[in-house]
C-alpha cells in the first residue's frame, strides 16, 4: 500500500534524520518505571582496579550525551564508563508525557542500579552536568551508598545570592508558560524555530562565551532535536519544571567526595551562591579559564584536575581503612 499524498497546500514534514551514537562503545536499552532508557557502555577488556564511571548529559534543548563525550573517550581507555540517555532525549523514550525532576532521578537510580549488577556492590563515581547535577545530587541523598564520588560540571542552583535561597521542597515550574508552549498550533513549529542551526549556535555561544564553541556538538544538536517528540522535555525544562527550590539544601546534605568544576566566560558562570559549600571538607571547587563546557574547552587540565581530586580522595580512604 502507498502512503497518501499530503493534501493540496501543505507540504508533508520530512522523516528526521536517524540519530547516530553520541559516543563510541555499545548502546543498550533497558525498560523503567519512566519508560525506555538508552545508555552506552565502554570498558578496557581487562580486569580493572578502578570503579566504574557514570557520566551525565545536561538539560537543555538539545541535552546529548554528545555534551560529555570527551570524558566518555577519555576514560573508556583505563576503566569501565557508562553515559545514560536521560528521558526525553537522545535514544531514550520522548513523546509527550510529564518529565519531572523525580523520572530524571529515577532514571539515574535505574541505572545505577544496572551498572551494579554488571560490576557488583562497590560504590560508583558519577559525574552530572549542569541541570543534572541537581537530579544526580538528588539520587545520591537517596542512595548514598551506591555512590563514591560525585563530579558536578557547571552544575545549576548556585545564580542566586544565599540569603534568596529556598530550602523548600518544590519547582519553579509554571503551568500557564508549559501550556503555551505545547499548544499544537505552533509546538513542534516554535521548536523547530528554536532549534535551527542558527538557533543552536547562538545558545552554543553563550555556553563557550565564544565563538569557538564544538561544531561537533552543534551538528549534534540539530540532528537530536530533529528527532519525532524532541520538543516535549525540553518544554518541561523551559517552563521550570525541572529546576528544584531546595537544590541547595541537597548540595548541602551530601557528605560523600564532592568535585565542582565551572568556567569563567558566558551566560552560565554566576555562583554566588557556592560560598555555601566552599570551605567544606568533602568539596573540591576547581575554576577554569573557559565557558560552562570546560572538559571540551580544556579538556587536558579538566582531566587532570578530576584525576588529583579522585587521587587525594582514594589516598584519604585508604588512610581511614589503616
Amino acid at each position: 500500500m502507498t502512503a497518501a499524498a499530503p493534501p493540496t497546500g501543505l507540504t508533508a514534514m520530512p522523516s528526521p534524520e536517524p540519530l547516530p551514537a553520541p559516543v563510541s562503545g555499545q548502546r543498550h536499552e533497558i525498560a523503567s518505571s519512566v519508560g525506555r532508557l538508552s545508555y552506552y557502555a565502554a570498558s578496557t577488556g581487562t580486569r580493572e582496579s578502578d570503579a566504574p564511571l557514570l557520566l551525565i548529559h545536561s538539560i537543555n534543548a538539545a541535552g546529548s550525551a554528545y555534551e560529555i563525550k570527551p570524558l566518555y573517550e577519555h576514560y573508556r581507555k583505563t576503566r569501565t564508563v557508562y553515559a545514560l540517555e536521560l528521558p526525553g532525549f537522545g535514544h531514550s523514550q520522548r513523546g509527550k508525557r510529564i518529565y519531572t525532576i523525580r523520572m530524571m532521578t529515577d532514571a539515574i537510580h535505574k541505572i545505577v542500579e544496572t551498572i551494579r549488577k554488571d560490576h557488583g556492590p562497590a560504590p560508583i563515581d558519577a559525574v552530572g552536568l549542569s541541570l543534572s547535577c541537581e537530579f544526580l545530587a538528588r539520587a545520591i541523598t537517596e542512595n548514598p551508598l551506591a555512590y563514591r564520588s560525585a563530579a558536578l560540571i557547571s552544575p545549576t542552583g548556585f545564580s542566586t545570592a544565599p540569603k534568596a535561597s529556598r530550602w523548600r521542597d518544590g519547582t519553579r515550574g509554571k503551568p500557564w508558560l508549559h501550556a503555551l508552549f505545547e499548544r499544537p498550533l505552533w509546538s513542534r513549529g516554535f521548536f523547530r524555530l528554536l532549534t535551527s542551526r542558527r538557533g543552536i549556535a547562538f545558545f552554543l555561544k553563550k555556553t563557550w562565551g565564544s565563538d569557538n564553541f564544538d561544531r561537533g556538538l552543534a551538528d549534534y544538536d540539530y540532528l537530536t532535536t530533529h528527532q519525532e517528540g524532541a520538543q516535549h522535555a525540553p518544554y518541561y525544562f523551559v517552563s521550570g519544571f525541572l529546576f528544584s527550590e531546595d537544590v541547595m539544601r541537597i548540595y548541602h546534605s551530601l557528605t560523600l567526595p564532592v568535585w565542582m568544576a565551572h568556567g569563567m566566560r558566558g551566560d552560565f558562570v554566576n555562583y554566588k551562591n557556592k560560598k555555601l559549600v566552599e570551605g567544606r571538607a568533602n568539596w573540591t571547587i576547581d575554576v577554569f579559564d573557559t565557558g560552562a563546557m570546560p572538559h571540551f574547552e580544556a579538556t587536558d587540565k579538566f582531566v587532570a584536575a578530576y584525576d588529583t581530586f579522585r587521587s587525594r580522595q582514594q589516598s584519604a580512604t585508604g588512610a581511614s581503612t589503616n
